[in-house]
C-alpha cells in the first residue's frame, strides 16, 4: 500500500467509524432494542467471557484460525458487538490476511449469547459487518464455518478451492465471499495474516525487582 492509498483509507474509515457512532444500528425485538455497534473500550472481558461460553478457552484457541489472529489487532472499523438491554449479547470481529496472494479479510469469531439466539442477532451482526467491509473497500472475506448458515450471505465453498489454511480445517466449510466480482478469482496457496500486531501481546514482562534486606 502507498503511503497517499494509506491516507486515503484512514479518511474512509475515519469517516465511516463517525458515520457508526452518530447512526448506529437499531433493530427492533418485541420487547427491546438491539443495538449493534462498534466495541468499546471496556468490552474486552465481556467479550471473552461471551467466546469461552460459545466455544469453549481451550477449544477455542486451539483453532487453525487462531493462527491468524494471534498477536493481530482486528481490522479497523470491523469489530462489531451487539447490546441489548445494557447488556453485551454478540461480536464480530475480522482480520486482515492474505488469501494466497490476494488481500482479504477473515471473519470470525461470531458468537451470541445463548439466552438471545432466537432474535437473530447473528444476522444482524453479519449485515453490519459486510455492509462495512464492501464500503471501506475490501474486495473479499474468507471464513470456516458453517455452509448453509453462511450461504445466506452469498459465501461459497467455491470460492477457496485453490486455498489452504496454516492447519487443519474442514475443507466443506472453508468458505469465501466476493465484495468485488472475480475478487478471488486468482487467489491460490496460504493464507496468511497480514493485519498490525497488537504490541500489548508483545510487551515485555516486568522482571521482579529483587530488593538486598541487610543481614
Amino acid at each position: 500500500m502507498t503511503f497517499v492509498h494509506e491516507i486515503q483509507e484512514n479518511l474512509i474509515q475515519d469517516n465511516f467509524a463517525a458515520m457508526a457512532v452518530q447512526q448506529p444500528a437499531h433493530v427492533f425485538s418485541m420487547d427491546s432494542p438491539v443495538i449493534i455497534g462498534d466495541e468499546q473500550a471496556g468490552d474486552g472481558a465481556r467479550r471473552e467471557a461471551l467466546l469461552d461460553a460459545a466455544f469453549g478457552r481451550k477449544e477455542r484457541f486451539a483453532k487453525t484460525c487462531q493462527r491468524l489472529r494471534e498477536s493481530r489487532l482486528p481490522a479497523r472499523g470491523l469489530s462489531l458487538a451487539a447490546r441489548k438491554d445494557g447488556g453485551f449479547v454478540g461480536t464480530l470481529r475480522m482480520w486482515h490476511v492474505d488469501a494466497g496472494g490476494v488481500p482479504a479479510l477473515l471473519l470470525g469469531p461470531l458468537a451470541v449469547d445463548t439466552a438471545q439466539r432466537s432474535l437473530g442477532i447473528g444476522g444482524m451482526l453479519m449485515d453490519e459487518a459486510l455492509m462495512r467491509a464492501k464500503y471501506l473497500g475490501h474486495r473479499a472475506v474468507i471464513l470456516i464455518g458453517d455452509a448453509p448458515y453462511y450461504a445466506r450471505f452469498g459465501f461459497s465453498r467455491a470460492h477457496t478451492l485453490n486455498l489452504a489454511m496454516p492447519g487443519p480445517v474442514d475443507e466443506a466449510r472453508f468458505l469465501g465471499l466476493e465484495l468485488q466480482e472475480g475478487a478471488l478469482k486468482s487467489a491460490q496457496g496460504l493464507v496468511k495474516p497480514t493485519g498490525a500486531l497488537d504490541l500489548r501481546a508483545h510487551r515485555p514482562r516486568r522482571q521482579a525487582r529483587v530488593t538486598k534486606h541487610a543481614a
